[in-house]
């Protein structure tokens, strides 16, 4: 199972982005949400420039119905990808952010 192999990970190092963005997608994958975003939120807390949390978070969010929070994370987001010069990344969620906030 990828979330007991991704945890294992974590267990030997709790801030390894990698994995704990890997926990999120697998969990937002399996419909737990909350769950999900628990581990998005515990990921940009450890490691605020991990661009790709904020976008799919957001996603996650959107995909729940809830459009507010998602246009908040977004908006977070595009701020991560302007100050890390992630120029694709900031197309993708400002993009993802037009069809929301309109």
């Amino acid at each position: 199972d990828k979330i007991a192999g991704l945890r294992e990970i974590l267990a030997l190092d709790a801030k390894n982005s990698f994995a704990r963005y890997g926990i999120a997608m697998e969990l937002a994958k399996g419909g737990a949400t909350d769950e999900a975003l628990r581990e998005f939120d515990l990921l940009l807390g450890n490691d605020p420039d991990y661009t790709a949390g904020y976008f799919m978070a957001a996603q996650t969010l959107a995909n729940a119905g809830r459009i507010g929070e998602a246009i908040e994370r977004l908006k977070a987001g595009v701020a991560c990808a302007a100050r890390t010069g992630n120029q694709h990344a900031l197309s993708e969620m400002q993009g993802m952010l037009d069809e929301l906030d309109r």
